[in-house]
């Protein structure tokens, strides 16, 4: 078997989110059924994601995994004889670009390196969520990666709203809660930036993220950054660890996955396996788990 690495990038406008689902339109399916095409798979090969995003959000920098045989990338010879591992894959990238539809993109397929796993070797997701507050609203032309906010944002409210947020804690007041997970994250970086047309975007890192935390936060900085609640707000609800009516789910299509961090070649595996180990915090009073770590 070989592990080919994928590095991939699509506008989420038109799927109903990364995983597989029977009947709609997915990232996963859509990869899939293109690599069984051009593979010429009876059945279709599994794929494994760093961050299985939701339905409307975009990304840039995803990584998927697939693991298939040598005979199986034969495939890709044609009839121009035996072909080296650099060429198939090569040829597969171009194959790719001709059957996928136009809003996914695979950029690069490359044979993973010894212990790779897209989902558990990975460090840290990177994410950004784009938003415009001015009066006239979005440049339409961008409607479709930037969010409208119909109220002026304070950038500094917003940043000091987002300072209580880092660190190890439990963010259950920001997640959606799945049976047997944990919402034990480390939130690694959380600031806003205003960019020179205006438009304000949030860099968001952390380990991992459990479901529609990113959306969660960035709602709850925008109403402490648009005054409807103080630049304290957010963190007294992160120390709740329960869920408030008061924090809205900013809308996906603001949200885009930008970066996957991995260790050097020789921890990847190391880090796969402890990322899979239970997590609990460390500090007095912190939530010990039964819970395992699961895709964010």
């Amino acid at each position: 078997m070989v592990r080919l690495r994928l590095d991939l990038a699509y506008d989420g406008t038109d799927f109903s989110g990364w995983a597989g689902q029977p009947g709609r339109r997915t990232v996963q399916g859509e990869i899939e059924q293109a690599l069984g095409r051009i593979l010429r798979m009876a059945t279709p090969p599994a794929l494994t994601v760093a961050g299985r995003t939701d339905a409307g959000v975009h990304a840039r920098g995803q990584v998927a995994h697939v693991d298939v045989t040598d005979e199986t990338l034969a495939e890709l010879d044609g009839n121009r004889g035996p072909l080296s591992v650099d060429e198939r894959l090569a040829a597969l990238v171009r194959r790719l670009g001709g059957v996928l539809p136009l809003d996914v993109r695979v950029r690069r397929v490359s044979v993973a390196p010894e212990g790779f796993d897209a989902r558990f070797s990975a460090l840290y997701r990177r994410y950004a969520y784009r938003v415009c507050d001015a009066a006239g609203g979005v440049d339409p032309l961008r409607r479709r990666e930037i969010v409208w906010h119909n109220r002026p944002l304070d950038l500094d409210r917003m940043n000091a709203a987002a300072a209580r947020l880092l660190g190890e804690h439990d963010f259950a007041a920001f997640c959606k809660k799945r049976e047997g997970a944990t919402t034990i994250r480390e939130l690694q970086r959380l600031e806003w930036a205003r960019e020179a047309d205006g438009v304000l975007v949030a860099t968001v890192v952390a380990d991992a993220f459990c479901h529609s935390m990113v959306r969660a936060l960035v709602g709850s900085l925008l109403a402490a950054g648009d005054g409807r609640r103080t630049a304290e707000w957010p963190g007294e609800v992160l120390t709740r660890a329960v869920r408030d009516s008061g924090v809205h789910v900013a809308p996906a299509h603001g949200l885009c996955l930008e970066e996957v961090g991995y260790p050097a070649e020789a921890e990847l595996a190391a880090r796969a396996e402890a990322t899979r180990r239970v997590r609990t915090l460390s500090a007095p009073g912190s939530v010990a788990g039964g819970a395992t770590l699961q895709d964010q």
